[in-house]
C-alpha cells in the first residue's frame, strides 16, 4: 500500500487528493511542523535525505517531489486516468503545466511570500509583484472559457497547479483573477479534494492581505 508522508499545509495535500481521485488505498503518516519555525521536523529525514514533504513509500521505493510522485502513481496505478494519452493533442499542454506549476508559477509565489515576510517594503518587492502578476495573468488567461487547464477534462495538471491556486487565494486574494477564482472554487468542490481534507486535515495557507500585489504604472 502507498504510504504518504504528509507535512500539513504543504504540497502533500496534492498527493492525498490524487489518491482520492483515483480511489486507491493509502495510508497517511503526518509529521507535525516545528511550531517556532514552521519547518518540517527532523523525522522526515529518515524517509528521504532532504527531509521534505511530500514523500511516498511504496513496495520498498521512496519517491519525493510532487511531480515525480504524481507521475509514478499515474504510471503504476492510473490506468490512463487523469492524463491525456501522448497521442492526444492536449498532451503537450499537460506536460507544460506539470512542469510550469513548480518551475514557474509556485516558485514565483513562494519567493514573493518569503521576501515579503523578511521586508515587505524592500525595493525588490515591486519586481516580485510584477513576476507574480505575470504568472497569475497567464494562468487566468489560460482558464478563460474553461473549467480546467486542458478544457472540460480535469487532469493531474490541475492537481499539480492547485497549490498555486490555494496559495494565491490565501495570500493575495483572487478578485483580479476571476477565472482562477472560479477554477479554485470548482476543484475545491470535487469529492476527492474534500475527502483529502477530511482525512489529512485542512489546508491552511495563512491568509494575509496586508500587502496586495501592485502593478507597475503604465507608461
Amino acid at each position: 500500500m502507498i504510504v504518504v508522508h504528509y507535512l500539513p499545509d504543504s504540497r502533500s495535500h496534492r498527493i492525498a487528493w490524487l489518491l482520492e481521485e483515483l480511489e486507491l488505498p493509502y495510508e497517511i503518516i503526518t509529521y507535525a511542523r516545528i511550531p517556532e519555525t514552521r519547518r518540517a521536523p527532523p523525522a522526515l529525514k529518515a524517509v528521504h535525505p532532504l527531509g521534505k514533504g511530500p514523500a511516498i513509500t511504496d513496495e520498498g521505493r521512496v519517491i519525493a517531489e510532487s511531480g515525480a510522485i504524481i507521475d509514478y502513481i499515474l504510471r503504476r496505478y492510473g490506468k490512463g486516468r487523469l492524463q491525456p494519452a501522448p497521442s492526444d493533442e492536449r498532451y503537450g499542454d499537460y506536460v507544460y503545466w506539470m512542469h510550469a506549476a513548480e518551475g514557474s508559477v509556485i516558485m514565483h509565489l513562494l519567493v514573493h511570500v518569503f521576501a515579503a515576510r523578511a521586508n515587505p517594503d524592500a525595493p525588490i518587492m515591486q519586481r516580485l509583484d510584477e513576476e507574480v502578476l505575470n504568472q497569475l495573468d497567464f494562468v487566468n488567461a489560460t482558464l478563460a472559457g474553461r473549467d480546467y487547464l486542458l478544457g472540460d477534462a480535469f487532469t493531474a495538471a490541475d492537481i499539480q497547479l492547485s497549490f498555486a491556486g490555494d496559495l494565491a487565494a490565501g495570500r493575495f486574494g483572487l478578485q483580479d483573477f476571476p477565472n482562477i477564482a472560479a477554477w479554485v472554487e470548482r476543484y475545491r468542490a470535487r469529492p476527492g479534494y474534500r475527502a483529502a481534507i477530511s482525512r489529512a486535515g485542512p489546508l491552511n495557507m495563512r491568509v494575509q492581505h496586508d500587502r496586495p500585489l501592485r502593478r507597475a504604472p503604465q507608461a
